[in-house]
């Protein structure tokens, strides 16, 4: 009788830049036995921000590299933080409330193993003021897209996507805090299928 190895988890870093309700739930999905990826470190590009926190309260390595010192260079900003990925074997990039224009250099070095979750159902309304656009519009649902990160912003493949009924009355905090929740789910479910196909 032939015991089955179970095969190692894809190692996957989280970029965050705030409170990281996110990257908390790609850890927590991250840590059960049967999951596919592990969140093996967390990086902000802000000290002390809350999701630092929830992450080493998890158990997972966080780091900070600040973007201030480094001024306008961006790219110099991310190859400080390429190194730390290579350096823990990182396999795939988790965006997740990372509030960074990305560099071509860094999006091309990892291209095709790099997520984000944009609140919106893509390729409606790329970039910010998601909900309080989809509430102007008059549009009977929101959402949230997992995509894969290329040069344009939010233009990359779409991955998964939930909807979320908009609801009269709704203000763009209401409908933010209903879409974050789809998040949750759905950022692990979809990250999980990725690193698995």
């Amino acid at each position: 009788m032939t015991t089955q190895t179970a095969q190692p988890k894809t190692r996957v870093a989280a970029l965050i830049s705030g409170s990281g309700t996110n990257m908390a739930s790609l850890i927590a999905a991250g840590q059960a036995a049967d999951a596919p990826y592990e969140i093996v470190v967390v990086i902000s590009n802000i000290a002390d921000v809350a999701g630092l926190d929830k992450a080493r309260a998890a158990g997972v390595e966080t780091l900070t590299v600040e973007h201030k010192p480094f001024g306008k260079d961006r790219e110099a900003h991310e190859r400080a933080i390429d190194g730390l990925l290579i350096e823990r074997k990182v396999e795939v990039i988790a965006l997740a409330g990372y509030m960074r224009l990305l560099t071509p250099w860094l999006v091309q070095k990892w291209a095709g193993k790099m997520l984000n979750i944009h609140p919106s159902l893509l390729p409606l309304y790329p970039g910010l003021n998601t909900h309080a656009r989809a509430i102007e519009a008059g549009d009977a649902e929101a959402g949230c897209t997992v995509h894969v990160v290329t040069e344009g912003v939010d233009e990359g493949p779409v991955l998964g996507q939930a909807r979320v009924p908009i609801l009269s009355g709704d203000t763009p905090d209401t409908l933010a805090e209903r879409v974050k929740t789809a998040e949750h789910t759905l950022y692990p479910q979809t990250l999980a299928a990725f690193v698995t196909r």
